[in-house]
């Protein structure tokens, strides 16, 4: 049996026997028909994978891993707020007809920031001798092109990168830090974002254990729909976590999993019943291209699960909007 499908159980189990009814309160979320989406909740849930005892897809059904990765990768590599740059229609919803999503998720990871913390030896160290930074006389009315650059360096000689570039920089650089990290719930943008962050920062941390450095990731959400979303946000942070640990040579550990408000919409009782009495199967083998290193050569197709046995997949789920 899977640990994951272990935790899944356990953690449904647990929402429906003793979780919060949200029935006759005031709630934002509806069902397509207009009837009010409720839910049984559940207030601060943590669940820890090991990645290095196995990978975290459950078995109950078959989560896709090529999709998850792709929107993960929408984000974080392509750091992108369109979803003309996905394949997949899941953010449809949320897009205006010019397809942004406004200034959630990639936006946020593609914006520039001064570090004082970054270093011309570093640079050295992460991009090569060779390396120089866009030079930019006024970050402020950089031409929203230049994000792709991976530093910017201004007038008074600072240097600036976005959180991603960061990470990679700090891991790198400084990999024993305790400030390496991501948010994406920037409060003077949430105005302008379709919707709010739901999974909103990465917290990063480096052991070093019999000579390897391992990497280990806290990913906090506000929020989660725990039929939809639970096993597809686990999977592609994990696929997130195995691509960073490749890129800074190190061994993907432990992703803890904070979620502050974990639900079943009362549509979907029924089908968590029934899904969390299937058998479980071993827990698949997580390939990921080896001929890659470098994170932002990644694609969707240079991941895979192999040996992937699951229930019968879950169709027409009603989905709260």
């Amino acid at each position: 049996m899977s640990r994951a499908d272990e935790i899944f159980k356990k953690m449904c189990r647990d929402i429906i026997d003793h979780g919060t009814d949200t029935r006759g309160q005031a709630v934002r979320p509806h069902w397509p028909d207009g009837t009010k989406a409720y839910t049984i909740k559940q207030f601060g849930v943590t669940n820890r994978y090991d990645l290095r005892e196995e990978f975290p897809a459950v078995t109950l059904r078959r989560t896709a891993i090529k999709s998850a990765t792709d929107e993960i990768l929408w984000i974080w590599q392509k750091k992108s707020n369109n979803i003309h740059d996905l394949h997949s229609h899941i953010w449809d919803e949320w897009a205006d007809p010019d397809g942004s999503i406004g200034k959630a998720y990639g936006y946020q990871l593609r914006k520039k920031y001064r570090w004082k913390d970054i270093t011309e030896d570093g640079l050295v160290q992460v991009y090569g001798e060779d390396f120089k930074p866009l030079e930019i006389s006024d970050p402020s009315a950089a031409a929203d092109s230049d994000y792709r650059a991976h530093v910017w360096k201004d007038a008074g000689g600072g240097f600036w990168m976005d959180q991603v570039d960061k990470v990679l920089y700090d891991l790198k650089v400084h990999p024993f830090s305790r400030r390496i990290m991501t948010n994406l719930y920037d409060f003077s943008d949430l105005n302008e974002m379709n919707l709010y962050p739901c999974a909103y920062s990465c917290t990063f941390n480096v052991t070093e254990e019999n000579g390897a450095r391992v990497l280990n990731m806290i990913l906090n959400q506000r929020s989660q729909d725990t039929l939809t979303a639970n096993n597809w946000n686990v999977c592609q942070y994990a696929v997130l976590l195995s691509m960073i640990a490749r890129d800074c040579d190190m061994i993907p550990g432990v992703l803890l999993h904070v979620i502050a408000d974990a639900h079943i919409y009362d549509r979907h009782v029924p089908l968590i019943e029934e899904l969390i009495k299937r058998p479980s199967h071993p827990a698949p083998k997580f390939w990921l291209n080896p001929e890659k290193k470098d994170f932002y050569s990644f694609t969707r197709d240079d991941v895979r699960l192999d040996d992937y046995v699951t229930g019968e997949q879950i169709k027409d789920i009603p989905v709260a909007i």
